[in-house]
């Protein structure tokens, strides 16, 4: 974990130097919303339950960093809540847009002290038509959340954005993922969702359907990564 946080912060130094000669402005949004399932890459982290769910970010040209938190299911996190901390550079190359970043998971009141974890995060978007986004992700972890070791997490997704009706301004997008566990194989799995995105004003309303191809199954006795459809309320100011 020591490796990947430094590693990780050596390439944001260095790109966000690299970058100080750009036009630079503070800039700041709060998000605030619930959803019927908290989904973490297929797997619900709720037993099935709701979460409300909240967060802070800035920018400062192409530096992010944010906070955001959830509520989640103890027995199966260790903790009654998540917070995640994470910082990076978003430098922009023709019609390329760059992410580097630092994720921090933290689970407060984990008395084992073994569901925190730090990922680091690169990725790569495009728009290569009016209203259509593509993006690939790759997330590192060289110890897992429960001390499952190193983990390569690869993601791909689509968006696009319909033209609107009456108030609502739809986007339809998917989503598909692989999480490869180098020292528990057993543990790999892939996931995927797809679902439409309903946006007004403030506020936006998503529909989506989540599965997997591996069985989590809870202390309830509930498989936390089967089929499922969620819906997420969320509100962003300013």
């Amino acid at each position: 974990m020591t490796k990947t946080v430094g590693a990780a912060a050596v390439a944001l130094l260095a790109l966000s130097g690299a970058a100080s000669a750009e036009d630079r402005q503070f800039g700041w949004s709060v998000n605030v919303g619930g959803t019927s399932d908290y989904i973490f890459r297929g797997v619900s982290q709720t037993d099935g339950d709701p979460a409300f769910q909240a967060g802070v970010d800035f920018t400062y040209g192409i530096l992010y960093a944010g906070i955001w938190g959830s509520n989640t299911d103890d027995a199966f996190t260790n903790s009654s809540a998540e917070i995640d901390f994470y910082a990076g550079v978003k430098p922009v190359l023709g019609p390329v847009t760059f992410d580097f970043g630092i994720l921090y998971y933290y689970y407060p009141g984990d008395d084992f002290d073994v569901a925190d974890y730090v990922e680091g995060k690169a990725g790569a978007s495009i728009s290569p038509v009016k209203n259509l986004s593509l993006a690939a992700n790759l997330y590192y972890t060289d110890e897992g959340t429960f001390n499952t070791g190193k983990i390569f997490t690869y993601e791909g997704n689509a968006a696009y954005t319909l033209p609107s009706v009456g108030i609502f301004t739809p986007t339809v997008s998917g989503l598909l993922g692989h999480s490869e566990y180098d020292d528990f194989s057993a543990l790999s799995y892939t996931y995927w969702n797809a679902g439409i995105s309903l946006a007004v004003e403030k506020f936006t309303f998503d529909f989506r359907y989540w599965d997997t191809d591996i069985d989590i199954i809870s202390a309830s006795g509930e498989n936390l990564s089967d089929e499922r459809f969620v819906f997420t309320a969320k509100l962003a100011l300013p």
